[in-house]
């Protein structure tokens, strides 16, 4: 047995004990500076104190973080009693002062904290990390779902359509934003600079995103498209690199094929819509010899499903496998009615219908994992997208063709 040396414990102890009340020390001060933000009313002051706070908030250990939004949720919350006090004394004299009072006691202290904080530069950016980093405590600290609330209020009122720019990416954009097209591709992978310089360079392929005037070098979420003559049925035939161009006159249809959120802190607070619409409708008026606007997407849930009815892709034959994956997004309903594919929920919802399936239309290992290689074209019908948003919103019922409605009577 070696013998414990007492001076390397001691000298351990104290290093421990002072690393610990560094940590203190680190949380108290930045629960401290917030109250002081809260309170500051001179402009320059609060800037600086904001600032301090993000550089506080980068230093504090995964344990620190989470004390800090406990702190935030517990005593940045609203008082339940006075909102009920105030809420009565409305009631009973609705004067704007007493309203004033009222929509002050009910609005978490928090949000003002946040609304602070997002004065200090570059300050959206750091919010939107924080609020990443909140989403992955959540499953093991639901309560702070309180705080997310009000984190996820905001943002979409920050990064609402009317402050969201449309750019074009193209090769010629920056380096910074190309690598993050690269890095945010979330749906077939981009291997290398060859292969997006493919996906960006020729007449026939198109990419575009949604960026943020805070953020103008991040972007928010993108489509990469194809213009193709016809719809296409395989993502291996669109993303090939053998072959000639098409001419962007010859082309009649525009293929979305890909799109990606990129910023995880901004979860939930959905651009998908307005970017397909307005992308739609930009090459409609710049090219009007496209007729045809289509999605080339995934079937992500489809194997996962064919588990829960006792069957398995590779013991299915084509044919089968593509009337199965008609019924499955046709038929398979969550909790509230809605398709159970999400992305199925994502273009219905944008008014779009179950055009055609596909089957072997994604070959690649993670294509025949999610659905044994079935994919599906949603189609946008520039008329009928808001007609069939809202008869989606209001009832479910799925958009589809007499072929799809087929091959769902014959599963």
């Amino acid at each position: 047995m070696i013998a414990a040396n007492p001076l390397s414990e001691m000298l351990s102890t104290l290093l421990d004990r002072r690393a610990s009340g560094r940590r203190t020390a680190g949380r108290r001060r930045i629960r401290d500076d917030c109250q002081k933000l809260l309170e500051e009313r001179a402009e320059i002051s609060g800037l600086q104190l904001a600032a301090d706070i993000f550089g506080q908030y980068e230093a504090l250990d995964p344990e620190a973080r989470i004390a800090f939004f406990e702190f935030l949720n517990e005593q940045f919350d609203i008082d339940p009693t006075t909102v009920e006090q105030l809420a009565a004394r409305y009631r009973d004299a609705p004067s704007p002062e007493n309203f004033r009072a009222l929509a002050r006691a009910a609005e978490p202290a928090r949000q003002r904290l946040f609304r602070r904080l997002n004065e200090a530069p570059g300050a959206t950016a750091e919010i939107v990390r924080m609020r990443q980093d909140l989403l992955a405590l959540l499953p093991a600290h639901p309560h702070l779902g309180r705080t997310d609330h009000d984190l996820r209020h905001l943002l979409r009122s920050w990064f609402n359509r009317g402050f969201l720019v449309l750019q074009q990416v193209s090769w010629d954009s920056p380096a910074t934003v190309l690598e993050k097209i690269i890095a945010y591709e979330a749906v077939h992978e981009i291997r290398n600079w060859d292969d997006l310089r493919r996906r960006l360079q020729p007449e026939d392929r198109r990419c575009f995103a949604f960026f943020h005037p805070s953020m103008p070098s991040e972007p928010l979420i993108f489509v990469e498209v194809a213009l193709t003559r016809g719809v296409p049925s395989s993502i291996q035939a669109l993303l090939s690199d053998g072959g000639d161009a098409l001419s962007q006159t010859s082309a009649n249809t525009a293929v979305f094929y890909s799109i990606s959120n990129c910023q995880p802190g901004l979860a939930g607070i959905s651009f998908g819509n307005s970017l397909i619409k307005q992308v739609a409708r930009d090459l409609s008026r710049d090219l009007p010899n496209l007729k045809t606007f289509v999605t080339l997407s995934p079937i992500p849930g489809l194997n996962r499903w064919l588990a829960t009815q006792g069957t398995e892709a590779a013991d299915t034959d084509g044919a089968q496998l593509e009337r199965l994956a008609a019924k499955y997004l046709m038929t398979a309903k969550d909790a509230h009615g809605r398709p159970l594919d999400p992305v199925a929920r994502f273009h219905l919802g944008n008014g779009a219908m179950v055009q055609a399936l596909h089957r072997g239309g994604d070959t690649s290992p993670r294509g025949m994992a999610q659905s044994g290689g079935v994919m599906v074209n949603y189609l946008y019908d520039l008329n009928r997208i808001t007609q069939r948003a809202t008869q989606f919103s209001k009832t479910n019922d799925i958009a589809a063709s007499s072929e799809v409605k087929g091959l769902v009577r014959r599963a």
